[in-house]
C-alpha cells in the first residue's frame, strides 16, 4: 500500500522525533502516531509470530532484561524493529481511510519507506550517537528509571551499568548513524541552539508543508 498522506520521521533517539510529530499533528489537525504507537496491539500478539515484541510483555524476571550481552540486546532491538514494522503498516492502513494527514514517529525501515511513500514524506532526524548512551538515564520517564533501578539492584551494579552501556553503544553505533545520514532522505541534525519553533519550521519545509 502507498501512503500518500502520511509523513514519517525516523532516525536516532534524542533527536526530537516524537516532539515534532506531535506538534505537526496539532498544527495540521492530523493523526498523531507517537513513539511506540504500535503498543496498542501488544496485548493481542501471539509470541510465536512476534517473539521480540512479546519478550518484555511475558517476562517473568526483569533482571534478565539488563543482563543480556550486547549481541543479545542488538539482536532483540533489530527483531523488535522488524516486528514493529508489520504492526505499523497494519495500523497505518486502518488510519489512512480517515482523510487526514498522518504524522508518524516510525520504526519502519529505510528500505520499506522508499516503497510506501514519496521521498519528501520521509525525514531523518539525528542526534550524535553518544548522546543516547550518555543521557539515557537523564530522562525522567518511568521506563528508563525502572531500568536504572534494576541495574542498581544487581550484585555488581557497576559492572551491570557498564554492560548496559555497551548494549546502548551497539545500537547507537556510527554505522547505524551513517546509514540514516546517507539514506537519501532529507536529514535534520540535532542543534540545541535552535528553538523548538525553528526546528518545527525546518521539518515543515522538509515535508513541503510550507509554501
Amino acid at each position: 500500500m502507498f501512503f500518500a498522506n502520511a509523513y514519517f520521521i525516523n532516525g536516532t533517539a534524542y533527536a526530537g522525533k516524537s516532539t515534532m510529530v506531535k506538534l505537526l499533528a496539532e498544527k495540521y489537525d492530523g493523526i498523531f502516531c507517537g513513539e511506540n504507537y504500535h503498543d496498542c496491539r501488544l496485548a493481542e500478539l501471539d509470541k510465536k509470530d512476534f517473539p521480540y515484541l512479546t519478550y518484555t510483555r511475558d517476562m517473568q524476571d526483569w533482571h534478565d532484561f539488563v543482563r543480556r550481552s550486547p549481541d543479545e540486546y542488538e539482536k532483540w532491538i533489530d527483531g523488535v524493529s522488524k516486528e514493529c514494522e508489520i504492526l505499523e503498516l497494519q495500523i497505518l492502513k486502518d488510519l489512512s481511510g480517515q482523510g487526514k494527514k498522518i504524522f508518524v514517529d516510525t520504526n519502519i525501515s529505510l528500505e520499506t519507506l522508499k516503497k510506501i511513500t514519496h521521498d519528501n514524506h520521509v525525514l531523518i532526524m539525528l542526534a550524535e550517537p553518544d548522546i543516547s548512551v550518555k543521557r539515557f538515564f537523564e530522562r525522567p520517564d518511568r521506563e528508563k528509571q525502572f531500568i536504572y533501578q534494576l541495574l542498581m539492584d544487581e550484585e555488581d551494579s557497576e559492572k551491570a551499568v557498564e554492560n548496559f552501556r555497551q548494549c546502548l553503544e551497539r545500537i547507537n553505533s556510527p554505522k547505524r548513524y551513517n546509514a540514516f545520514l546517507n539514506s537519501g532522505f532529507n536529514v535534520i541534525l540535532r542543534d540545541e541552539k535552535k528553538s523548538i519553533d525553528e526546528t518545527l519550521s525546518m521539518v515543515e519545509k522538509a515535508f513541503g508543508l510550507l509554501i
